[in-house]
C-alpha cells in the first residue's frame, strides 16, 4: 500500500510541473504565431498601391495620416495579446482635425463587429496553417447620400521579416475587384 501512495505522489508531481510548464502557452493562446504588435509606418517605395480611384498619383506618399481608399496606408499601432488583435489608425481628417479608429479583432475565427462613423464592420480572422499569415475578411456596410452599401475585403498579414509588415488586400467594389499590397516598417 506504501507502494501506491508514492507512485501517486510522483504521479501528481508530474501533472503539477506538466501543468505549470504548459499555462504560459495556454494562456497567449498564441504561440508559434507571427505577432504583429508594433507602431508601424507606411513604406510607399515598397508597396504596391494597386490602380484605381482612392491612392495617391504614382510615386506620392497619402497625405499624412490619411489612408487610401480604405486600403491601408498611414501608421498605425497594433497590439496582439492572447487572442486579441488591436489596430488604432490616426487619420488626418480634410478640415484638418485628427480622427483615431481603434478596430478589435478575435483570432479564434470568430466574429468581430467594429463601428466607425461611417457605418458597421463584421470581420472573421483566421490563421494560416503555418501560423505565418493572418486572414481578416471584412464586410462593411456603410451609409453614402442615404443609400446603404455593403463591401467585401480580405486582409492577409505577414511578417516579412521582424521589422517589415506585408497587409495584401483584395476588395470587391463597384468598379471590380481591386487588390493592393501595403507594406510598413516598424518604428
Amino acid at each position: 500500500m506504501m507502494k501506491n501512495v508514492k507512485y501517486l505522489q510522483l504521479a501528481l508531481s508530474a501533472m503539477i510541473i506538466l501543468a505549470f510548464l504548459t499555462m504560459p502557452l495556454s494562456l497567449n493562446g498564441q504561440a508559434g504565431k507571427a505577432d504583429f504588435s508594433g507602431t508601424w509606418a507606411f513604406n510607399l517605395d515598397k508597396s504596391d498601391v494597386g490602380e484605381g480611384p482612392g491612392g495617391p498619383p504614382q510615386g506620392q506618399q497619402p497625405p499624412e495620416g490619411r489612408r487610401m481608399g480604405g486600403f491601408g496606408g498611414g501608421d498605425f499601432t497594433a497590439k496582439q495579446e492572447a487572442n486579441l488583435l488591436t489596430v488604432e489608425r490616426t487619420f488626418t481628417r480634410p478640415d484638418g482635425e485628427s480622427t483615431t479608429t481603434t478596430s478589435k479583432y478575435t483570432l479564434d475565427g470568430k466574429e468581430s463587429v467594429n463601428s466607425t462613423g461611417r457605418g458597421e464592420s463584421k470581420s472573421t480572422a483566421t490563421w494560416s496553417a503555418d501560423g505565418k499569415t493572418l486572414k481578416i475578411e471584412t464586410t462593411r456596410n456603410f451609409d453614402i447620400r442615404g443609400e446603404t452599401r455593403t463591401m467585401n475585403s480580405t486582409e492577409e498579414w505577414t511578417l516579412k521579416d521582424a521589422n517589415t509588415l506585408s497587409i495584401k488586400t483584395t476588395m470587391e467594389t463597384p468598379m471590380g475587384e481591386r487588390t493592393s499590397t501595403m507594406v510598413y516598417d516598424k518604428k
